[in-house]
């Protein structure tokens, strides 16, 4: 089973984020092969973290949840919350499969929450963006609750577009980038 997690950073955390950033990879690391996905949130200045995003393939909703509240962040309050959501992987790959590679262009998580009949379950025509697609789903599977996409986009309104904006709550835009240690 494939999950999405979003830790969203709390205000004025950035010093104790940076303190436990090795036990953070550390951490990730023991779910190594689990990723799909992963990276930091940024700020409008392209440096500043704003939040972390997982999607990981789990045995099952309580592993889920033992992965986004057992972090070392999330268990020293650097969070404000986190959005944990079942997830279906629609390209069927990982990020480190995205042709267009690590860098170059601009990154975005696109979040569109939703309720009632399902949208977007099909990849968008333009696939050679998209890093990451799917639908967010209830814990049995059976429930869409919206969609999610990681991909590269000119800017953020047109990676806003991947998702059919009146058929959601709110669409959410936040630069993102590859995560992971440096190398």
């Amino acid at each position: 089973m494939d999950f999405l997690c979003y830790h969203r950073d709390r205000p004025d955390s950035l010093a104790l984020r940076d303190e436990l950033l090795e036990e953070h990879w550390s951490y990730m690391d023991q779910y190594a092969k689990e990723m799909i996905a992963r990276g930091p949130t940024l700020a409008d200045d392209g440096g500043t973290p704003t939040g972390s995003v997982h999607i990981l393939d789990l045995p099952d909703p309580a592993a889920a949840r033992a992965f986004a509240f057992d972090e070392p962040g999330y268990q020293a309050g650097v969070y404000r919350d986190v959005l944990l959501r079942r997830w279906s992987n629609t390209l069927g790959r990982t990020m480190w499969d995205f042709s267009g590679g690590r860098t170059g262009g601009n990154r975005y998580l696109v979040l569109g929450l939703g309720t009632g009949e399902p949208v977007d379950l099909a990849v968008p025509t333009d696939r050679d963006e998209l890093i990451a697609y799917g639908p967010l789903l209830s814990d049995d599977g059976t429930t869409w609750l919206g969609t999610a996409a990681l991909l590269r986009a000119p800017d953020p309104d047109t990676a806003a577009a991947v998702l059919t904006r009146e058929r959601y709550a709110g669409i959410d835009v936040h630069n993102w980038q590859f995560g992971g240690r440096p190398s």
